[in-house]
Order: structure tokens, then sequence, then C-alpha cells
């Protein structure tokens, strides 16, 4: 997937597991990568299959990727020049599946990263919820927020590793520059990775337009280094 993958599990008879859930992280690279000219999306952006003719896989990314640029309002939108590109979705979805591998193999405690999108469930090593750090994006090896989270999903959406590589559907330009970080809280982390993509083409609005959404919440840092936070985010703050 382009990006270092961590996966925590606190008991021993758990690590067999791990290669399993590596091995899917491999798949979804292979099918979905768009810089892999062999990839399944790649042959779909050629027209050498449809989407009708795609996997289920396939089939479904496209489906909830159309169904999310509905929810959004068309701040969602994985075509871009012709092309698509499903990233801003199929992260999270695929650390939500490799989850469910660990749910079904009965780990109760785990931690799974994929470049910056976190999935947690139970507790850590000392018996507490999991801690989240949110970087300063302008001294990156600064905290500026530690989360206490159990269950949930966090996505972080910015500019300060991969420069701008977010593009507003609705100019057919990449997001305005003002904003540098956005971080979201939700359920699980395929909805928070979704609408965290979003909500940060939308620029200075989607702070807003995630205060609306059920749960929820979010930490908006723009370039000048202002914290905006949505009305419940605090709960989660260390």
């Amino acid at each position: 997937m382009g990006m270092p993958i961590t996966v925590e599990v606190l008991n021993a008879e758990s690590f067999a597991i791990l290669n399993k859930v590596f091995a899917y992280f491999t798949y979804i690279d292979n099918k979905f990568s768009t810089y892999k000219e062999d990839s399944e999306i790649s042959r779909l952006n050629r027209g050498e299959i449809s989407p009708d003719g795609a996997t289920s896989d396939m089939r479904t990314i496209l489906r909830l990727s159309e169904h999310t640029k509905k929810e959004t309002g068309g701040y969602f939108d994985i075509s871009f020049r012709g092309k698509l590109d499903p990233a801003g979705l199929v992260k999270g979805w695929a650390i939500l599946q490799a989850a469910m591998i660990l749910d079904e193999a009965g780990v109760e405690n785990y931690y799974i990263e994929a470049g910056g999108d976190i999935q947690v469930k139970g507790k850590n090593a000392a018996g507490e919820n999991w801690r989240i750090g949110i970087r300063n994006p302008f001294k990156l090896r600064q905290i500026v927020k530690v989360l206490s989270v159990s269950d949930l999903g966090i996505a972080t959406s910015g500019t300060y590793e991969r420069g701008r590589h977010i593009y507003n559907p609705k100019t057919s330009r990449m997001a305005e520059d003002d904003i540098v970080s956005l971080s979201v809280v939700g359920p699980n982390i395929y909805e928070a990775d979704r609408f965290a993509t979003a909500a940060f083409a939308m620029g200075r609005q989607g702070i807003y337009f995630l205060e609306k959404q059920p749960n929820l919440e979010g930490y908006m840092i723009d370039k000048k280094g202002i914290a905006t936070m949505t009305s419940g985010f605090g709960r989660y703050v260390k």
C-alpha cells in the first residue's frame, strides 16, 4: 500500500494470525494500488475490464465510494482526470477488514496502523485504553494531543508528509493549503478515513461538516498553527 503497516497483539497465541493479516494487506495492495500496472484498479482504468466485470471487492469499493460521494455532497470523489483512485476510502476499509480477521480469531486487544490511520480494540499492554498521539504538522517529533481510545478508529488527512495530495472535486484542483492537518475519530477506521478525506477537501468548512455528523469528532490545524475541534472531541483527550 506504499506505506508502513504496524499490527500489535498482546497475547502470544495470537501472533500466528499476523501472517494472515499481512497477507491480506498484500492482497489489497496488489488489487487497489494505482502504482502497479497489473493491479485490478489499473486494468480498470485502462478499460481492460469493466466495473460490471470486476471482482466482488472492487465492486464493493466502487459502491461504497459512490455512497460516500452522495453523503458528502460530492466532496469525496474517486474520479480524477478520467481515472479512478479509491485510496481515500480503501485504506480505512482494508484496515477494518484486517481488524475483522483478528476479531474472528478471538483477539481481544489489538492496534492496527497503516499510514497514520488506526484501528484499536480493547486495552494496551498496561491494561489501559490505547494512547494515540496527534503530531504537530510543523514539528513532526512533537505531539500536540494525546487521545485515550478503545474500540474506535482514528484517521488523519494532511499535507505534512505527502504534500498536497487531496483534491477538491468541486474545483478539480488540489484542496486549499490553509488546512495542514485534520484528524477524525469515528466508530471504526472506515468511517473515520472516508470522512477525514472528504472534510479535508472542504477546507475550513470541513470541521463544521464533522460537527454535524453523528459518532464523528474532529481536530483541525490550519497553516497558522491554530487548532479547531468539534464539540465532543475533548472527551478523547488524555
